[in-house]
């Protein structure tokens, strides 16, 4: 007989609270917790769904993934979207790659996890401490001293994972810091002055300079349709971000604010026209985001009989180069709650629903993990860039929630 104690969820990101709407559902008790304190949290920065459409759909009541397609950046675009990814040489601003087309939905981060909200009781304002596996069930300790009980724990608690770093000690669990760094700005942009950029691609591309190695990745984060702006003093909003090989450490990222920019506009001198002058453009004082290029290939970690396990980049902490992050998450949240099911319905033992759930992922993360990394050094050296490099090549096409597989089969991964 199932459980009646409820899946303690512990990080309400994207992946934790698509976990616990698909869980809602399904009619699974669960409960959510986020160390947070409110639902504001990496504004302003963009998230690609692709080949996880189907296992999103299958997460989500009907109604509110219908109103996925009200929270994408730019609506117009998403209605007749191609699915095209360019990679270009930035000293041209010549395609170098397009990489295999596929349905996506390219949507506002903050606006995806207001919506995923929606109509879930979060506990905000709660860290996890610890937890104790007491047989039965899990019971989890949080820093400001309570406590809960459930059936299961899932640690959707990002890259940074205490949950892991519980299962697994402080060493093993740490993330691997690539040789790499990564800064970036939100500007607002006039209709004029976004019009080369969305000549060369509407929503977003990417690129290399074949001389320097500097990186660049542009992409709409909104259009006079979604900001407001439409018919007075109309303006886009675009993130900009650079990256680069660190050989030495004068290559680590600057201090100051107005350094960090002077750095992109350094690395801008070589770029096409169009490209440098959009740079320069860059305010002295806009604030420049740093993110932290680490991950995580996914390793073992002790299930506690099947009371304890991990999802999202909790489980498989990834760059962003292929974009896949969210994707696996949002699959780790499907595959996670179909076996819950079969555990709501008598099928199988709990132990047993972790162990196949796990058995799937795992090896399904680990390839991804390690396939980012490659893509993340290869944004960085042009010349050497071939089409079967995990950074331009088809991404990853895994079965969907429903379909029978091989466990760990990963089709499409690259060609």
């Amino acid at each position: 007989m199932a459980s009646k104690l409820p899946v303690i969820i512990v990080g309400a990101g994207v992946v934790g609270l698509t976990l616990a709407q698909s869980l809602q559902k399904e009619g699974i008790p669960f409960e959510i917790y986020e160390r947070g304190t409110h639902i504001e949290r990496a504004k302003g920065w963009g998230i690609t769904i692709h080949w996880a459409l189907p296992a999103l759909k299958v997460c989500l009541p009907p109604a509110m993934y219908e109103r996925l397609s009200t929270i994408q950046v730019d609506p117009e675009e998403g209605r007749r979207n191609n699915g095209r990814f360019v990679f270009l040489d930035l000293s041209t601003a010549e395609a170098r790659y397009e990489i295999p087309p596929s349905e996506r939905l390219r949507i506002n981060r903050l606006k995806f996890r207001s919506l995923l909200a929606e109509g879930l009781d979060v506990n905000w304002g709660k860290q996890i401490s610890g937890f104790d596996s007491l047989g039965d069930c899990v019971q989890v300790k949080f820093t400001d001293g309570t406590l809960t009980k459930g059936s299961l724990l899932v640690g959707a608690d990002g890259s940074g994972s205490r949950t892991r770093r519980l299962l697994v000690g402080d060493e093993v669990g740490k993330l691997y810091q690539l040789p790499v760094r990564f800064i970036g700005v939100t500007i607002r942009l006039t209709p004029g002055e976004v019009k080369p950029l969305r000549d060369i691609d509407p929503l977003l591309f990417q690129g290399c300079h074949p001389d320097t190695g500097a990186y660049l990745w542009y992409s709409t984060l909104s259009t006079p349709e979604v900001n407001g702006s439409n018919g007075i003093d109309e303006y886009y909003e675009g993130q900009l971000n650079m990256s680069w090989i660190v050989k030495s450490p004068a290559d680590e990222v600057p201090a100051s604010n107005s350094e960090k920019i002077t750095r992109m506009k350094d690395m801008a001198r070589g770029f096409e026209s169009r490209l440098k002058q959009i740079i320069e453009k860059i305010p002295q004082d806009a604030e420049v985001i740093e993110i932290k290029l680490q991950d995580w290939p996914t390793l073992s970690w002790p299930t506690y009989n099947g009371r304890v396990t991990l999802v999202g980049d909790a489980a498989h902490a990834m760059t962003m180069y292929r974009g896949e992050a969210a994707n696996h998450g949002i699959t780790d949240a499907a595959r996670l709650t179909e076996q819950l099911q079969d555990v709501g319905r008598g099928m199988i033992p709990q132990r047993e629903a972790v162990i196949k759930y796990e058995s799937e992922m795992r090896p399904r993360a680990h390839d991804a993990v390690l396939l980012s990394r490659q893509a993340c050094l290869d944004a960085h050296d042009l010349n050497s860039l071939t089409p079967d490099s995990p950074l331009v090549s088809k991404r990853a096409k895994v079965r969907q929630p429903g379909v029978a597989v091989k466990a760990g089969t990963i089709e499409g991964q690259a060609g």
